[in-house]
């Protein structure tokens, strides 16, 4: 099964693509994982992404576009996977389109995790982060420290990183609704678009998502 999953940031995408992906069986691709991948293996691809994103510049379609295709034609892919962050926009997601129709393939389904605003808004700009380990991550409604400000695991300082604050949490959002979201009207069109309520548990969402499927 070959499926896109979208949705505004803070809806848990990540999350949901890793369950969903080991549910089924399919690699998870996503965006960052692949930029990541072409950087640190000094590919072509990545020496351009790098050189875009060292110069504070978006990295042009064609090159994700790029990326994206090497890994779907990867043995694991054959099957199916997962797409995470990729298309963003309607240019990409006409390119994937053209890729797959070459291979006689198809988008499957594509799952449109909802969640309202300031919902988003509050995941987000609540979020707290070790200055001495990233990984120990706190929420200042949904997760909070015993002690406001100090890490729980290991003493150390707790902060909102730059990204996190709330006006660039809405920047983030006007470059979804503005970029991104018109894919759904894409995929609409096509009768592929499902929407997931990304609201409660972790575990009930992915539930939700998974019956959202085909075949389910």
């Amino acid at each position: 099964m070959r499926i896109v999953l979208v949705g505004p940031p803070g809806a848990g995408k990540g999350t949901q693509a890793v369950f969903l992906a080991k549910n089924l069986s399919i690699p998870h691709i996503s965006t960052g994982d692949l930029f990541r991948a072409n950087i640190s293996q000094g590919t072509e691809l990545g020496l351009r992404a790098k050189s875009y994103m060292d110069a504070g510049q978006l990295v042009p379609d064609e090159v994700t576009i790029g990326m994206a295709r090497d890994r779907m034609q990867q043995p694991d892919a054959a099957g199916g996977f997962l797409l995470d962050g990729f298309p963003r926009n309607v240019a990409q997601a006409e390119a994937l389109d053209e890729m797959l129709g070459e291979a006689h393939m198809k988008i499957d389904a594509v799952l449109d995790l909802e969640v309202p605003e300031e919902e988003v808004v509050k995941r987000i700009a609540g979020r707290r982060i070790c200055r001495n380990d990233s990984a120990h991550v706190f929420h200042a409604t949904y997760n909070p420290p015993a002690a406001e400000g100090v890490c729980d695991v290991c003493g150390g300082e707790l902060y909102q990183r730059d990204d996190d604050r709330e006006d660039t949490v809405r920047r983030r959002l006007e470059v979804y609704h503005t970029q991104t979201e018109p894919i759904i009207d894409y995929y609409k069109a096509q009768g592929l678009v499902t929407t997931v309520s990304a609201m409660g548990k972790v575990a009930d969402v992915t539930k939700r998502a998974m019956s959202a499927l085909p075949g389910s």
